[in-house]
């Protein structure tokens, strides 16, 4: 795909008035001002497309909704980034233990968490899968093996497989995803919304170019546990490399919360069993999900409730 493709806001030169020698306009006024026509059609575009649900009140009695999200990775991803042999065993860590974990806390504290495993991990870590799904957390789709193909007749063969491997396992068909699989692919297969953009706070809703229409529900890489605990992610170069305290991360979610407490908003937190899965990062949440309930009104769902609560809403 050719970088132009990609860059919907790259001026086009079709718009360039000839000059006398039949050539295109050279002037960098002119170019400045198509690439600015370009961003507005741009924008335009994405004003079509999202459709922001502020005028959307949560059930009663409650006054944030707070979604704990876990992408249960272990080592697929790591692998996709051919990563070194230490860091797929970090992957494997969370699906041995990390996810158990996770699986604790969130019924310690009857929190109903959302999962979004791969397909392939019904195949690596069934148990652990069938046991959240089995604790009455909901179970999502997070691609076949942490990845969208580009032949579209793929992408629907794994789509469909994962799908499939996720139901099988569960015995409940997932409604929900965190991934870039098409919109349309998405909306015909049954699924209702993802979690994977972060173009508002709270939750909204995207449509497609031929009408296809997700709820999408936002997370911002702030609260994804990654952005603190990993080395080496996705290949980062040593001037990349952070290791925070867990205190730190406490503070940067609590803070984050209280704001979006005060507006009556929303807030989805991005968890990995081989990161937020260590004793000491356990405690933390443990910790934060204590000082969450001590304020009054806040809604700790699945993404699935969230989805149905705004469907009810259209009604």
């Amino acid at each position: 795909m050719s970088i132009k493709s990609r860059e919907p806001w790259a001026a086009d030169s079709s718009r360039a008035p000839a000059d006398a020698t039949g050539g295109r306009e050279s002037d960098p006024e002119r170019s400045r001002l198509d690439e600015l026509a370009g961003l507005h059609d741009v924008a335009r575009e994405q004003d079509r497309r999202h459709a922001l649900r502020r005028d959307v009140p949560w059930p009663d009695d409650v006054r944030m909704a707070v979604n704990f999200t876990v992408d249960f990775d272990a080592m697929l991803l790591r692998r996709v980034l051919d990563e070194p042999a230490m860091q797929r065993a970090k992957g494997e860590y969370g699906g041995r233990v990390g996810i158990w974990r996770l699986i604790e806390l969130f019924d310690s504290h009857q929190v109903k968490g959302t999962v979004f495993a791969p397909g392939r991990i019904c195949e690596l870590y069934p148990k652990a899968l069938k046991a959240a799904a089995d604790s009455g957390h909901e179970i999502g789709d997070h691609m076949w093996e942490h990845r969208v193909p580009d032949d579209p007749v793929v992408e629907r063969a794994h789509l469909e497989r994962a799908t499939a491997a996720l139901e099988r396992l569960t015995g409940i068909r997932p409604v929900g995803t965190r991934s870039y699989h098409s919109p349309d692919l998405l909306h015909e297969l049954g699924y209702v919304y993802n979690s994977v953009e972060a173009a508002d706070h709270r939750p909204y809703t995207t449509t497609s170019a031929s009408g296809a229409r997700l709820l999408e529900l936002p997370f911002h890489h702030v609260n994804n546990d990654s952005m603190y605990y990993n080395f080496a992610f996705f290949n980062s170069e040593n001037s990349a490399q952070r290791i925070t305290d867990p205190d730190r991360v406490f503070d940067v979610w609590w803070d984050g919360f209280w704001q979006q407490y005060q507006e009556g908003g929303y807030m989805n937190i991005c968890l990995h069993p081989e990161s937020s899965g260590r004793a000491l990062r356990v405690d933390m949440l443990d910790r934060l999900i204590n000082r969450m309930k001590t304020l009054p009104g806040v809604w700790f769902p699945s993404c699935a409730e969230v989805a149905a609560h705004y469907s009810s809403q259209e009604r």
